[in-house]
């Protein structure tokens, strides 16, 4: 059995000595000064943001020939590398869909870059290759983001983006021959594909500027209409408003084909809902909602009903129906009220509704009837996270349920005699029971009660001598449930602990508990995630010189702001893909859709203050010894874009004061996490491990 084992103290100092010889590049500073409010801010690095450039990209090579170089030479790297790839290498099945006549599910193999699209004529029936991305490039590069079937069941669009930018393209396949078409749709962004007869509704933006679509502003999003065998130059242009370019807009039809509703968000935490009657020719859409600080999904449409899951005047959210009849949010019925639990998800399957609950971040099921009434909870193999899904007017039912320590095993549901039985359960190589998960609750800096969940080996002792990778997101109105995530299990198999906390911002316990760590409360997530690591190490679970922080997106924002608020606490830092100038996000390609949760720096005076003090390119400051830091990004990061990053490592080498290494892993043909290859992924976690454990001075 494999373990991690302390070096000896020759090694220590060895690893010490060699972390006070990385020579990092020498990074030119210019004058860049803004003035915001009568305050001038220096942005020395500021040419950096030009990731065209060809200063910018011998930057980017200098930075990872220093990395990669650092990497290499450690000795357990490769073969943490490999035990990766072991547990990796598992069949991952997908939950079975029926789409009009056919089943379809995806597939991995195990080691597959991208999993297969299969179909069958009924669940669990004898596949056939439906869509194999895999085929799409040489490199696993091309990432499938949704198929969407045409209501007669004739033709599939499906989307794809390249390198792992959020750009998509549609392409169009005819069922009944297999063929690909020649329909190809472009610059297509956060979109799905809505059809209705021979064609379907896709929002895009207009085509970038030449070298500038993964950097520029993306405003003024419009809605088309795509008639099959048509060039996309011909499409109709279905909707647009001027008025709000920094606004989304997308629509949904029903599979009747009787209604269509769109979306418009972007403005707040929120969304409006409006809805069109396709029977009525030449109708308009009739707008449902007025307040976007809250959410509006329709659920289904059914006997003349619109059932639409809410949290517009319940913070936890509660279920509505309504008619066209009574538009208006105000006008719409309760059918199943608010409780104590946020209401995650609802479904309506084999004519009964399914109710998806959040307790402390962890799943409960629950059937009613479609008049509201509960008939009863779905026993659940354990606590974990699950979601329920097949067809309003079909008998088969499906759940998928995870654990951290096991990955998803789907179970069908019998609606009428009420049981579970086993559809798929991946066989993997290692020993799930081995581990254990447990939930705590902590006190926040202001009281405030958190929770978390760890996941260790069984017979951890409690001597505060273990490895810790300490997780966190905060933000955005996302919750953190129990996940499997197969990088974190040799970590684990070695003695390490995997936590997860469960910060303000996200959506664990509603609105309020998301509001809590928005703007000018933004200090509000870094006090819980600093809060976790002091109760890991009073609680003997850790110490300082084994504790490393990890989040991604905003999450690696969290890191940023933690590492630089108390740069004593943690031993390594690994910000992945993180929002870290707050007082320029806004300017980049989707920034601008964050100012709900952060609020900007032209927003007021005082809210250019706030972001600039805990701002994380703002916050470091030299002669400080921060933690042995590993910053990742990766050039076609259109969501956040590598500016971030490469400005905050910039800084960060310049005032590092301690012995500990700062270095950033630039990716190349990767973006900002979705979609990326298996095989990428693999790469990169090896990296993260080893780079944590040997600034741990431990060995794998």
């Amino acid at each position: 059995m494999k373990k991690i084992v302390i070096m000896a103290m020759a090694m220590m100092t060895a690893g010490g000595m060699h972390a006070q010889q990385v020579k990092y590049p020498d990074t030119r500073k210019d004058g860049t000064v803004d003035e915001y409010f009568g305050v001038k801010v220096a942005d020395p690095y500021r040419w950096l943001e030009d990731d065209r450039s060809a200063e910018t990209a011998a930057w980017v090579e200098a930075e990872n020939k220093v990395t990669n170089d650092y990497l290499r030479q450690i000795p357990f790297r490769d073969k943490l590398l490999k035990r990766l790839k072991e547990v990796a290498d598992y069949q991952k099945v997908g939950v079975p869909s029926w789409r009009y006549g056919k089943w379809y599910f995806s597939r991995n193999d195990g080691l597959q870059n991208q999993s297969v699209v299969y179909e069958s004529d009924t669940p669990g029936g004898t596949p056939r290759v439906f869509l194999d991305p895999n085929k799409l490039s040489t490199d696993g590069t091309v990432a499938l983001k949704g198929i969407y079937h045409s209501h007669d069941g004739r033709y599939a669009a499906y989307a794809v983006s390249r390198s792992g930018s959020d750009w998509q393209e549609f392409y169009v396949i005819d069922k009944q021959t297999g063929k690909l078409l020649d329909d190809h749709i472009e610059w297509a962004k956060f979109s799905g594909a809505a059809w209705e007869g021979d064609g379907f509704y896709y929002s895009s933006y207009d085509s970038p500027q030449n070298g500038h679509a993964y950097s520029n502003v993306n405003e003024g999003q419009k809605i088309y209409y795509h008639k099959i065998g048509t060039p996309q130059k011909d499409d109709v242009l279905f909707y647009q408003n001027p008025a709000y370019p920094k606004r989304f807009y997308q629509v949904e039809v029903n599979d009747e084909e009787t209604l269509m509703f769109m979306y418009e968000d972007g403005e707040q935490s929120g969304n409006n809902l409006y809805v069109r009657d396709l029977r009525q020719k030449g109708s308009q859409f009739i707008q449902m909602t007025s307040d976007m600080t809250c959410r509006y999904a329709p659920v289904e449409t059914m006997d003349g009903k619109i059932y639409i899951l809410t949290n517009y005047k319940a913070p936890r959210y509660r279920l509505m129906v309504t008619d066209l009849q009574h538009p208006g949010a105000d006008s719409w019925q309760e059918l199943v009220p608010e409780t104590d639990n946020v209401l995650a998800d609802a479904a309506v399957i084999g004519g009964q509704l399914f109710l998806t609950y959040s307790k402390d971040a962890s799943s409960h099921i629950y059937m009613h009837k479609l008049t509201g009434e509960r008939v009863r909870e779905i026993k659940l193999p354990s606590t974990g996270s699950a979601g329920i899904y097949g067809r309003k007017d079909r008998k088969e039912c499906f759940y998928r349920f995870t654990t951290f320590a096991m990955p998803g095993t789907i179970y069908q549901y019998d609606i009428d005699t009420d049981t579970s039985k086993l559809f798929d359960r991946p066989k993997v190589n290692f020993k799930p029971d081995d581990f254990v998960t447990k939930q705590v609750f902590f006190h926040s800096k202001d009281g405030t009660r958190v929770p978390m969940f760890i996941t260790h080996k069984k017979g951890l002792k409690l001597n505060g001598q273990n490895p810790v990778v300490l997780y966190g997101y905060g933000g955005f109105n996302i919750s953190l449930p129990p996940s499997f995530a197969s990088s974190m299990i040799p970590f684990m198999e070695a003695g390490g602990v995997y936590v997860q906390a469960n910060l303000r911002g996200g959506s664990e316990y509603g609105e309020k508990w998301h509001e809590a760590g928005t703007k000018m409360q933004k200090q509000n997530v870094f006090d819980d995630f600093i809060a976790a690591a002091e109760w890991l190490i009073q609680n003997r679970y850790t110490n300082t010189k084994k504790l490393a922080i990890m989040g991604g997106s905003n999450g690696g924002l969290l890191v940023g702001a933690c590492m630089t608020q108390r740069p004593d606490l943690y031993a390594v830092a690994i910000p992945r893909v993180g929002v870290m100038d707050m007082l320029r996000y806004h300017k980049f390609t989707i920034g601008w859709n964050w100012a709900s949760d952060y609020g900007t720096s032209e927003d007021s005076k005082e809210m250019f203050e706030y972001l600039k003090a805990y701002s994380p390119l703002h916050s470091l400051r030299p002669g400080i010894s921060y933690p042995a830091t590993l910053v990742t990004t990766a050039d076609h990061d259109d969501r956040v874009v590598p500016a971030h990053s490469f400005k905050f490592a910039a800084t960060l080498q310049a005032c590092q004061a301690g012995p500990a290494p700062v270095l950033i892993r630039i990716d190349s043909k990767a973006g900002h996490g979705g979609g990326k290859p298996l095989s990428k992924q693999l790469e990169e976690y090896a990296d993260i491990f080893a780079f944590i454990l040997y600034n741990m001075h431990l060995k794998y």
